[in-house]
């Protein structure tokens, strides 16, 4: 283990241990929260009934659909604006100051639209996290030296092998933070979407626990979601590292 990341596991195991010790000596009152290890019991009781597993299937399959989709559609929306200067210019304001719209308030208007289903969220998250890439992607095609375009122009690439071969290599560091924060913002819009009207889900399940005063519940699939977001946010950190290694031979 590197010194760094065992200098983070420290640190989060020192905050865990913190935290334990302030609820077990009711310095945070159990009706507020409860010690990070009686979560971990809940979360392996829902693991054991079953219940965890249909919470979760039913949301990681719209958050792994909104973050494909954000990735596909967010990275070629990023490439043409970036091919039409004047276009961009017209939008580069509206991406500024993208997030400070409320998009909560579509989810009822696309229940409207695509009935009372999976695709609202699928949606929702969607809306949420596409801007974060394509603004990366910008970012990273601005980023890209001239003299590695016009090598490229002098070898009369094709632009299939200049896109592999040189776009994609070069914006890759820009590219990975769209991509990972595109990742949060699609469990943030799935689950706040689950929180106002779903009938499965994470989201649903905490509000339905905090709306009955489990906390047991509620703070097990809260502790459920940090774990598995801080996996999938190491998975996506092992392949940046593994592609800037090629990038860097």
């Amino acid at each position: 283990m590197k010194p760094a990341t065992r200098v983070r596991v420290l640190i989060v195991l020192a905050f865990f241990l913190l935290l334990e010790a302030l609820c077990r000596t009711d310095v945070i009152n159990n009706m507020t929260m409860i010690p990070p290890s009686q979560m971990l019991v809940a979360l392996w009781k829902m693991a054991w009934s079953g219940r965890l597993w249909k919470e979760f299937v039913s949301s990681i399959r719209n958050v792994a659909i909104s973050f494909a989709l954000a990735v596909l559609f967010g990275t070629f929306i990023g490439a043409l604006l970036h091919q039409m200067p004047r276009i961009r210019r017209v939008f580069d304001p509206l991406l500024a100051s993208y997030y400070s719209v409320p998009f909560f308030a579509l989810y009822p208007l696309f229940v409207v639209i695509f009935g009372l289903n999976d695709w609202p969220l699928i949606l929702l998250g969607l809306v949420f996290s596409i801007v974060a890439v394509i603004v990366s992607t910008l970012n990273g095609i601005d980023r890209i030296p001239r003299v590695l375009l016009r090598t490229a122009m002098s070898f009369r690439m094709k632009r299939g092998s200049t896109l592999s071969l040189i776009i994609l290599p070069a914006i890759m560091p820009q590219l990975f933070t769209g991509v990972k924060l595109a990742l949060a913002y699609s469990f943030i819009g799935v689950l706040a979407g689950e929180f106002i009207l779903a009938s499965t889900g994470i989201g649903h399940g905490i509000s339905f626990a905090y709306d009955s005063f489990d906390n047991e519940i509620m703070y097990g699939l809260i502790a459920f979601t940090l774990i598995l977001v801080t996996l999938m946010n190491m998975g996506l950190l092992s392949l940046e590292r593994y592609f800037l290694k090629g990038r860097t031979r």
